[in-house]
């Protein structure tokens, strides 16, 4: 993967490790594989100003299958109705408090 640069990142995690992904259109581009720049730089082409932080979020995502394997696995653990390890809205609010957690 091409170096990132500090600031120009979008950060998540990763089994319990932060990891950070390109968060630039030339950052996500030399990050892709070569066979989905194509579609990386029609889709952004074609896409409205409100869309492009959600469409460059998911396509930084692409930059990392091993974290779109992780993601699909919690999406199917969860359709088998294992919510183990996951937090409600009610155990948040109870440690953050009301109000804390944009739930007005």
């Amino acid at each position: 993967m091409a170096e990132i640069r500090s600031g120009r990142t979008f950060n998540t995690f990763l089994d319990g490790s932060p990891v950070e992904l390109p968060a630039t259109i030339n950052g996500v581009r030399a990050a892709l594989p070569p066979d989905l720049r194509i579609t990386f730089d029609a889709e952004l082409g074609d896409a409205a100003a409100e869309d492009l932080f959600v469409l460059m979020a998911e396509w930084a995502q692409k930059t990392r299958p091993d974290l779109l394997a992780a993601k699909e696995a919690v999406f199917k653990r969860l359709e088998r109705g294992d919510h183990s390890g996951l937090i409600s809205a009610e155990e948040v609010i109870d440690f953050f408090g009301p109000g804390e957690v944009g739930t007005e």
